[in-house]
């Protein structure tokens, strides 16, 4: 069958077309994404501007276009931390809805930490023993560990780089002091799950995904995007820790310079490596595995575990 999903990220919404049948490994197709930041679009009253709001609902009513256009089957859309706490976030659902016909579903932030799992699961298999997975998002940072395909325990923290970077670190760049209260604040909100996290047993495998993460590695050495999939990248703590200083004294422009940064990403760069850096720590590891599956692939996994035995 034909999938599209669409993801309403707080960074990115991202429309992914596969093929794939129950038991397959899905393949990309077709793929459509813009960079829309809607945790940065938030007002005064905690909802999404008027302009955030309407760049969203025409991109989400041309993807749909696109979707029919693509020969799509089944269309799945969901949104993420950006919409789910904006205090509009349900009237915006709503006029999405009506003008499109597409009914998105919020995900809160256990279900987005199970199905990333599940998807790091799936990619590096049971060999892997005990997984920890940590995602940084726009809006939020996702943590679940255990042995099965879904996570013993699943925890999410309003740690996202685009929230951090609004929120704690004004200026371009931005001032030590403004660095250094943000670290102490992600370090005491990651230390308090920590041992919820490891309580079952510490990790065999520690796994990375988003772009965040992506882009750091990258910075660190990490073989570019252009050899592929395949390709094993890790990020290390030792280079986390040698680049931490240099990029909070880069500007945002000289971030986006750095190898595998986008320019629309390049502000929040630092205060997802503090966050990454907070998380390798608090949970001990040296490393971690990046791994190219993510929440998207997690919720095209699921449906497709759930198609009836007739698609085989």
């Amino acid at each position: 069958m034909r999938l599209g999903v669409l993801d309403v990220g707080s960074n990115t919404v991202h429309l992914l077309v596969v093929d794939a049948h129950q038991g397959a490994r899905p393949l990309p197709a077709f793929s459509h994404k813009i960079e829309l930041h809607l945790v940065e679009l938030l007002g005064p009253d905690g909802g999404i501007t008027q302009e955030g709001a309407q760049r969203l609902e025409s991109f989400v009513a041309e993807c749909v276009g696109i979707a029919e256009d693509k020969g799509v089957e089944e269309f799945i859309g969901f949104a993420t931390s950006a919409i789910r706490e904006a205090a509009n976030g349900e009237q915006i659902l709503r006029e999405i809805r009506e003008r499109t016909g597409l009914d998105l579903a919020v995900l809160d932030g256990q279900a987005e930490a199970q199905l990333t799992f599940l998807a790091v699961r799936r990619w590096f298999g049971w060999s892997s023993g005990r997984l920890l997975v940590l995602d940084i998002g726009g809006g939020s940072l996702e943590m679940a560990s255990g042995f099965d395909e879904m996570p013993e325990v699943a925890r999410s923290a309003p740690f996202g780089a685009a929230r951090l970077t609004k929120d704690w670190l004004p200026g371009d760049p931005p001032d030590e002091e403004s660095v250094r209260k943000l670290r102490k604040h992600v370090r005491g909100g990651i230390a308090r799950v920590v041992g919820d996290l490891v309580r079952y047993g510490r990790p065999d495998r520690v796994v990375a995904t988003s772009k965040t993460f992506r882009q750091l590695a990258r910075v660190a050495g990490a073989a570019p995007s252009a050899e592929g999939v395949y390709t094993p990248r890790s990020l290390t703590r030792a280079d986390l820790l040698d680049w931490l200083p240099k990029l909070a004294r880069m500007t945002a422009a000289e971030r986006a310079e750095l190898p595998g940064v986008s320019q629309g990403r390049a502000r929040q760069l630092l205060a997802g490596a503090i966050v990454a850096d907070a998380a390798m720590d608090l949970f001990e590891t040296d490393h971690v595995d990046i791994c190219p599956w993510a929440l998207r692939e997690g919720v095209i996994l699921r449906r497709l575990d759930g198609l009836p035995d007739e698609w085989l």
